[in-house]
C-alpha cells in the first residue's frame, strides 16, 4: 500500500509520455490461416487448449497481427463478458483521443467580494477541477501560496466546489461498504478519496485510534470520519452516514496487537474542505466549517494547483489499476465530449458510444470506466480491433505495464523470449488479459482474452465480495489459462 501510496502521489512526473490517436483499423478483422507447430492445428488447436484448462464458464479470446490488423484466430471472439480492469486500457484511449496527452487538471482557491488589505470580503471557495490524484501536501502548498498571497482573513463562507462531475456514492454499491477500491467520486478527491485509520494498544489495555488524510509529510486528522470499536468479533466494519460525516464501527475482536487501513470516503467535498480548513489554520488563516457550493460564481482566482499531465497519470492508472482515476478521468471525458454526464453509468455509455464510433466496437457495453462494475460487457474481437488501432498510433503500447511470463509454479521467467506489454483484469470469478505481445522472431500481436464464471459470481453475497471461497484458485487456473494462449500464439504466429 505504501508503495503505490507513494507512486502516485509524489512519482507521477517521472514516467513517460504517449502519442496521438489513431483511428479503427483499415483492413477488416478477417481469420488467417498459418502453419503452425506441433502444439496444435488451427482453430482445433485452440479449441483443445480451451478444452484442457477444464475453467468453470466461459473463455473466450482473440490474436491478431498488430501491423496488419489481420485476425489470427479467435474462439467466442464475439461474445461478451465482463473485462474487469482491462476496460481501463479503453479509457486511456478514450482520455487521449478527447482530453489529449498534455490535459492537466486544476484545483482552484477562489475568493467572491474582492481581496482587501489581506481580507476576502467575501466567500473563500475550494474548486475542484476533477484531479483524481490531489493530495495533502498539494492542499498544504495552496494554503501556504494564500498566505505568500497576504490573505490573513476571510469574512464570508468557506465553500467547497465539486460539481465539474456528477456525485457517486461509490463506484460500484454491490462491494462491501469498508473497501477502499471503490469510494466515492465527484469534481474533487483527495488521497484517492480514502481516509487512513490507524489502531494501537494504548496505556491499560485500550486502543488509541486516528482517522486521518496522511501523506509522507502531513497528517491532519479528519471530523468527517469517525471511527468507534465496538464489542463484537463480526462483522469487521460497519457503516452508516450521520449528518454529512462517515460512522464506522469496527469489531473489536479483529483488531489484533495493531495496524492500519485505508477506508473509503463517501463525502469527498466535505473531506477536501475539512482537511484544507485545518491547513489553512497552520497558516494562520481561520475558515468557517466548510459549506457545499451549488454552483461556481464568478470569483478571484488566489492559488491554483496543476495535476501532471494526462498520459503520465494514464500510465499511473494502468501500472496501479486505480479506480478512482479511471472514472474521474472518464467522466471528465465525457464532459468534455458531451457534456457533465448526469451520473458514472450515463459517462460510460458515453464511452460506449465513443468506443464504438472510433473503433467499430458494436459489442461494448460498460458501466463504468475502471471495469469494477461486473455489468459491465466486452468482447475480445471488439478490444483486439482497438489494441491494433492503437498499435499503429503508438499510444497505448508505451502506458501499459510489462506482464511477466512465468513457468508452471507461477514464478517468472526472466528472459523469457515473449515480451508482453498489457492490462489485466480481476473481479470474483472474473479475469481478463488485453494488450500486446512480441514472439521470439519479432512479430507483434494484439490480443484479448476474457475468462467469467458468472453463475458463481452471481451467487455471491454482498459480504463474500472481499474474499470469497474459490476466488484465488479459480483465479490462478484462469491465469494459467492466459500463460499457455500466450504461449501457443508465440509458437504458432512468431517462430
Amino acid at each position: 500500500m505504501t508503495s503505490r501510496r507513494t507512486f502516485l502521489l509524489s512519482g507521477l512526473a517521472a514516467l513517460a509520455g504517449s502519442a496521438a490517436l489513431a483511428n479503427a483499423p483499415a483492413v477488416s478483422l478477417r481469420p488467417v490461416a498459418r502453419k503452425v507447430s506441433s502444439l496444435a492445428a488451427g482453430s482445433d488447436g485452440l479449441q483443445a487448449l480451451l478444452a484442457r484448462a477444464k475453467l468453470p464458464g466461459h473463455a473466450v479470446c482473440a490474436v491478431a497481427d498488430a501491423k496488419t490488423g489481420r485476425l489470427l484466430e479467435s474462439s467466442g471472439g464475439a461474445e461478451a463478458l465482463p473485462p474487469a480492469s482491462v476496460a481501463k486500457a479503453l479509457t486511456a484511449l478514450y482520455a487521449l483521443d478527447v482530453l489529449g496527452a498534455d490535459h492537466r487538471f486544476e484545483t482552484r482557491v477562489l475568493a467572491t467580494g474582492g481581496v482587501a488589505g489581506g481580507v476576502v470580503k467575501g466567500d473563500l471557495i475550494l474548486a475542484g477541477g476533477g484531479d483524481p490524484v490531489l493530495n495533502t501536501d498539494h492542499l498544504a502548498l495552496l494554503a501556504k501560496a494564500l498566505k505568500t498571497a497576504g490573505v490573513r482573513e476571510v469574512r464570508g463562507r468557506f465553500l467547497v466546489w465539486d460539481g465539474a462531475l456528477p456525485e457517486v456514492r461509490s463506484i460500484d454499491p454491490d462491494q462491501p461498504d469498508h473497501v477502499g477500491y471503490s469510494p466515492a467520486v465527484s469534481g474533487i478527491a483527495l488521497n484517492f478519496n480514502r481516509v487512513h485509520f490507524e489502531w494501537k494498544r494504548a496505556s491499560g489495555g485500550g486502543w488509541a485510534i486516528t482517522m486521518d488524510a496522511r501523506t509522507e509529510k502531513y497528517r491532519p486528522e479528519v471530523a468527517t470520519a469517525r471511527m468507534k470499536i465496538a464489542a463484537r468479533a463480526v462483522p469487521v466494519y460497519t457503516y452508516a452516514e450521520k449528518g454529512g460525516v462517515d460512522h464506522w464501527t469496527v469489531a473489536g475482536k479483529a483488531l489484533g496487537k495493531g495496524g492500519a487501513r485505508w477506508l473509503p470516503v463517501r463525502n469527498p467535498g466535505a473531506y477536501a474542505g475539512d482537511v484544507f480548513r485545518t491547513l489553512a489554520r497552520a497558516n494562520g488563516i481561520t475558515l468557517e466549517k466548510p459549506e457545499q457550493a451549488r454552483s461556481l460564481p464568478q470569483a478571484q482566482l488566489l492559488a491554483q494547483h496543476h495535476s501532471p499531465p494526462m498520459d503520465v497519470m494514464l500510465k499511473a492508472m494502468l501500472k496501479y489499476s486505480n479506480n478512482l482515476m479511471a472514472e474521474m478521468i472518464g467522466m471528465s471525458a465525457s464532459a468534455a465530449r458531451a457534456g457533465r454526464p448526469a451520473s458514472l453509468k450515463a459517462s460510460a455509455a458515453e464511452m460506449s458510444r465513443w468506443a464504438a464510433e472510433a473503433y467499430g466496437m458494436s459489442g461494448t457495453r460498460l458501466v463504468d470506466h475502471s471495469g469494477l462494475g461486473g455489468d459491465s460487457r466486452m468482447t475480445p474481437g471488439d478490444l483486439t480491433g482497438a489494441l491494433v488501432a492503437a498499435y499503429r498510433s503508438g499510444q497505448l503500447k508505451p502506458l501499459l505495464k510489462s506482464f511477466p511470463m512465468r513457468d508452471a509454479n507461477g514464478r517468472p521467467v526472466k528472459g523469457h523470449p515473449i515480451r508482453v506489454a498489457a492490462k489485466t483484469g480481476t473481479l470474483n470469478f472474473v479475469s481478463g488479459l488485453g494488450g500486446f505481445m512480441t514472439a521470439a522472431d519479432g512479430t507483434e500481436l494484439a490480443f484479448a482474452i476474457f475468462t467469467a464464471d458468472e453463475k458463481t459470481r452471481g451467487r455471491l453475497t454482498r459480504a463474500q465480495r472481499e474474499r470469497p471461497p474459490g476466488a484465488r484458485s479459480w483465479n490462478r487456473r484462469a491465469k494459467q489459462l492466459q500463460q499457455q494462449l500466450i504461449e501457443r500464439w508465440g509458437a504458432v504466429y512468431g517462430s
